[in-house]
């Protein structure tokens, strides 16, 4: 297995950019990743909206506009990785590999038998960009009864597993998830822990959008402003969602404005648009701290990464809420946290590619460890 340079795409919950990084793994790099180039790519005209809807109320789509939508997307992903090359003047045909995660578009690991679909076929990538791609990176792990996600644990822990203290890395974009890491993570796959937590930025971006035309709340300041509404912050975290045992995932398929519009029509009492936002941006944070109290070992540090890192007024009930635990960003680990879910999927194409099993079967619950992805070659 050579050595090389890997790209990671992954397009998240929000649907706001196609982020795509270019890396070398290097054991003598501080985090482990030597991150050569980072491209953001938003989506193409009207893309966006349709990618939304078809995880929307309704969620039905004709199999016509399934496949446009899977082309189209694969697209934006082959564009992205082009782009990302370019800004480091490597050529596509030196990569060692491409990781894409595609576009989740519906999430049920829990169905009967469970399964998550994502769009961006990998052949189209493949095809468009001359490289080996690998995707479908959950459908195996599903297959073995797991849970297909988070499947970014497994590379959080060989990335900053190598610690004599426990620490719990959390990643927030529309759903947030956390890794639990045990000293040792590095060598024993055993060691890491973790699952969605829940929402992370999804419902107060949605909730923002709603009330006033932003995509989301800089710096949380919009939060800052409001109060906790105490009935309301109850009533959703009554979520039988927060209190089921891992192994579990979830999606903006089950967290979304029609489950918290349904909250608020039984409240007996109004709530401000503003105190609505605190209050989810409360649930985040509670729901954060409840996964770090939960682990094994006692957390000396949380390490916040992802779109949420930057919401100055979560991040800090955060800290309020995980104290004694200290709370900082990825970033002081050696590896950008706007990047680490991107560079997660480079790693696992690798791990693909070398044979190796790519899943933590105590995150997800699939039965074994396994090979994760399906790889395209247009060689």
């Amino acid at each position: 297995m050579p050595d090389g340079y890997y790209v990671g795409l992954i397009s998240g919950t929000s649907v706001d950019a196609m982020d795509a990084v270019l890396v070398r793994f290097n054991p003598h790099a501080r985090g482990g990743v030597d991150v050569v180039a980072t491209h953001s790519a938003p989506p193409p005209a009207g893309l966006r909206d349709a990618l939304l809807a078809a995880n929307g109320p309704d969620h039905r789509l004709r199999f016509a506009e399934y496949g446009r939508l899977d082309q189209a997307v694969a697209q934006w992903a082959a564009a992205a990785a082009r782009a990302v090359c370019d800004k480091a003047s490597v050529a596509l045909e030196d990569l060692a590999g491409i990781g894409s995660h595609g576009q989740t578009v519906w999430h049920a690991p829990d169905d009967t038998p469970g399964f998550s679909l994502q769009l961006g076929q990998g052949a189209r990538i493949a095809a468009e960009t001359n490289a080996t791609v690998v995707s479908d990176f959950r459908s195996m792990d599903l297959a073995l009864g797991g849970q297909g996600a988070p499947l970014v644990c497994a590379c959080h822990g060989a990335l900053f597993g190598q610690a004599e203290q426990a620490r719990a890395v959390v990643n927030i974009g529309g759903i947030a998830n956390i890794t639990q890491l045990a000293p040792g993570a590095d060598r024993d796959v055993l060691k890491i822990r973790g699952f969605d937590t829940g929402p992370g930025n999804g419902l107060m971006d949605e909730w923002i959008a709603r009330h006033r035309d932003a995509a989301f709340d800089a710096d949380g300041a919009w939060a800052a402003t409001g109060r906790i509404d105490r009935p309301l912050l109850d009533a959703l975290l009554a979520e039988p969602y927060f209190a089921r045992a891992a192994p579990k995932s979830t999606g903006r398929d089950w967290f979304n404005l029609a489950w918290l519009d349904a909250h608020l029509d039984r409240l007996t009492h109004e709530v401000t648009p503003v105190d609505v936002q605190t209050t989810l941006a409360e649930l985040t944070a509670i729901t954060i701290a409840r996964a770090v109290h939960d682990g094994e070992s006692r957390v000396d540090t949380v390490y916040l990464c992802g779109g949420g890192a930057h919401n100055a007024y979560l991040a800090a009930r955060i800290a309020a809420h995980v104290a004694p635990a200290d709370v900082t960003v990825t970033d002081d680990l050696g590896v950008a946290g706007d990047w680490l879910e991107a560079i997660a999927f480079a790693w696992l194409a690798r791990e693909r590619l070398a044979g190796r099993p790519g899943n933590a079967p105590y995150v997800t619950g699939a039965a074994r460890p396994a090979l994760l992805g399906a790889v395209y070659s247009a060689g």
